[in-house]
């Protein structure tokens, strides 16, 4: 196996992506799990909050 090439590119050596597609899957990534969290603290919030004081003062 040949683990040298002196033709390769600068790119094709660093394995870089030019058209930034691991950038693009850690931006959609990160933004499900920002609205995954906020979603399940909606969640909790909705219907884990104590019922409202509805006692009258008789």
């Amino acid at each position: 196996m040949q683990t040298y090439d002196p033709h390769k590119s600068t790119t094709e050596v660093r394995q870089g992506s030019r058209r930034m597609l691991n950038f693009r899957v850690l931006v959609w990534s990160l933004l499900a799990v920002i609205l995954a969290f906020g979603l399940v603290y909606l969640f909790f919030y909705l219907f884990n909050s104590p019922p409202p004081n509805t006692t009258t003062g008789v």
